[in-house]
């Protein structure tokens, strides 16, 4: 009890000092903005061999996928809003409706005050500093809660962020579910979560009790679909490196493999051919394949490698908690492993013989994160395209497109609300405020009450 009560004050005191720094007006000037997005630009730069360190005890990330995936990608991020910066904070000017004759209408950007952003553990350097970007680009203030299951990331994320910025303005609160709890019961000014689904409803119920706006990014099974006149050896290394890239601990890799029956057989054999391109022939001898987080997640995955039929993978071992890239053959969506996101190296497959029964079988449950399509017939594209509601996803790729700052990254529905990246981070932390500014010159007289004329002219205008 004593403890909670402590977390509570601890994050109200955060939560104070943040909101009495937001309101000196110091981080609404674009100057001040910049300054930071470059302080935190080059102390990714300055901290790069620490955080690929972290990354490696934490997840047993490669120096190639931790560069890749989670400080290049963000340095991307940093750059492309440093050099737009300028032009996305500046009103908008909007058209006028008639009944507005004289005004001009004008869209301000603001910033919410001070945000709170609930980063995971799967990218947990890459998915704590990325919305922050968008948080200092908007001008808000900003505490992360990074995840307690990568200490190590949690630990070097506090450091760099002390290091690089005034704990009134950025700051990383560590703990576990308790301190998650005593922030989620704070009345932050906007709430930014990337975790799973139940954990989301909890984040969102919290959110509510003091109406804070939120941004949800959350997961689902993601279908990777494959039709037989896709380019199949190009589609399975595509769906190896997008399905067993951080153990498959990413929330849009390919949960679940639909296959047209004719090309099943030929299509699992390339699956293993690219599997040991890439990993080898022991790929849990491997140094650079990642491992599963923790015991907890390591004995759940486990349990899905007893259903279907192993046709590619398999092992395990406990020790390391490792599991190979693994391919389930005659599984069912009553089995375990098609009831909740995978969110590991295991890829269950599903035949089908017509599109229609891909269309029919995913938009019968919910809409997923992300969605891969496998063909080179562009009226099946478009089919899927048109026909399936999804988060965001590809053609003939995986993962690719949430690399682009052009692109909003999002889900709908079950796999979250919201979006980011690029000009949608900036958006994602800031109200839109609409204004009207009106001409003094002359009044439109109709509109008041007891005018003559009112209705009519008022019929004219608004039909």
């Amino acid at each position: 009890m004593e403890e909670r009560q402590a977390e509570r004050e601890r994050s109200q005191s955060v939560l104070e000092k943040q909101r009495s720094f937001f309101h000196s007006g110091q981080t609404r000037d674009v100057d001040f903005r910049l300054r930071q997005l470059d302080a935190l630009r080059e102390s990714v730069k300055r901290w790069e061999p620490q955080v690929l360190e972290a990354l490696r005890h934490d997840l047993n990330k490669s120096e190639m996928e931790a560069y890749a995936t989670e400080v290049g990608i963000l340095l991307e991020e940093i750059g492309y809003t440093r050099k737009r910066l300028r032009s996305w904070v500046k009103p908008k000017k909007v058209k006028t409706s008639k009944m507005l004759f004289g005004s001009k209408s004008l869209i301000y950007p603001e910033p919410y005050g001070v945000s709170l952003i609930i980063a995971p553990w799967n990218y947990p350097f890459q998915l704590a500093l990325a919305p922050l970007v968008g948080a200092i680009a908007a001008g808000n203030c900003a505490v992360i809660k990074p995840s307690e299951w990568t200490p190590h990331t949690s630990k070097l994320l506090a450091e760099l962020v002390a290091d690089t910025f005034a704990p009134e303005y950025v700051t990383v609160v560590e703990g576990a579910v308790e301190t998650s709890t005593a922030l989620l019961e704070q009345p932050f000014d906007t709430l930014f979560f990337t975790g799973s689904v139940p954990v989301g409803r909890i984040v969102m119920e919290a959110a509510s009790k003091n109406l804070i706006p939120l941004t949800l990014e959350l997961g689902g099974k993601s279908p990777a679909i494959v039709s037989e006149d896709a380019n199949l050896s190009l589609a399975a290394k595509r769906i190896v490196w997008g399905k067993y890239t951080n153990a498959g601990q990413t929330c849009v890799a390919p949960d679940y493999l639909l296959v047209q029956e004719d090309i099943r057989e030929e299509l699992v054999e390339k699956i293993r051919e690219a599997i040991t391109a890439f990993y080898g022939d022991n790929p849990l001898q491997n140094p650079d394949y990642g491992r599963i987080v923790n015991q907890k997640h390591f004995q759940r995955l486990s349990s899905f490698l007893k259903e279907g039929r192993v046709v590619v993978g398999g092992e395990s071992d406990p020790e390391s908690l490792k599991i190979a890239p693994t391919v389930l053959d005659g599984v069912t969506w009553k089995d375990s492993v098609m009831q909740e996101e995978i969110f590991g190296p295991i890829l269950p497959i599903l035949p089908f013989r017509q599109l229609s029964e891909v269309v029919e079988m995913v938009t019968r449950h919910p809409k997923p994160l992300a969605l891969y399509y496998f063909s080179e017939d562009r009226s099946k594209q478009e089919k899927v395209l048109e026909e399936i509601s999804f988060g965001g996803g590809c053609i003939n790729d995986t993962l690719m497109h949430l690399a682009s700052p052009y692109l909003p990254f999002g889900g709908v529905g079950n796999s979250g609300m919201g979006s980011y990246h690029g000009k949608y981070s900036f958006d994602c932390f800031s109200h839109h405020k609409s204004v009207v500014k009106q001409t003094t010159r002359f009044d439109m007289s109709f509109r008041y009450p007891g005018s003559k004329n009112g209705l009519s002219i008022f019929r004219r205008i608004m039909k």
